[in-house]
């Protein structure tokens, strides 16, 4: 099993959408953590009430600092992701050490005023959901560090390109 963390800034959409996909969805493959720069302190309530309506465990989800990941005894990270939009007032964290890194870029559904929240989430969670897929459709956790990385960049690519 691979440990995967999902950046972002906030940590209430976004990396809270696909740390449940990708930990739920791969089957075992993969353990994923969520974590943010700059947290807001909460989940954001759409993301629980989608993630909910499509048959998660959200009961641990909570919004958390990148730091709970950084001590020496956190878990060791095989694939760090990043899920930053290319809004120009939102920095994307940048996480140190040696671990894979790709950029899902999707923009931030929190962002959207409340009576579009439903529309924006479920956008936010298809586009990350089918990068997840794409993910699961391949013998990942065979791959070496150089192949992993490869195919995580190629899968945003792949769907940038669309």
């Amino acid at each position: 099993m691979l440990n995967f963390l999902v950046l972002c800034t906030g940590n209430s959409a976004r990396s809270i959408l696909l740390e449940h996909i990708l930990t739920h969805k791969s089957e075992g493959r993969i353990r994923a953590f969520s974590a943010g720069s700059n947290p807001t302190g909460r989940v954001h309530p759409q993301s629980l009430t989608l993630l909910t309506a499509r048959g998660y465990d959200v009961s641990a989800a909570r919004s958390k600092s990148w730091d709970e990941f950084a001590l020496p005894d956190g878990p060791e990270m095989d694939a760090v992701i990043t899920v930053c939009g290319s809004a120009a007032d939102e920095v994307c964290p940048v996480w140190p050490g040696a671990p894979t890194r790709a950029h899902w870029g999707v923009e931030d559904p929190a962002r959207a005023a409340e009576r579009d929240w439903q529309e924006a989430f479920e956008t936010a969670y298809d586009a990350l959901n089918a990068r997840a897929e794409a993910l699961f459709a391949q013998p990942f956790e065979t791959y070496d560090r150089a192949e992993l990385q490869s195919a995580l960049s190629k899968i945003e690519t792949d769907f940038h390109a669309q």
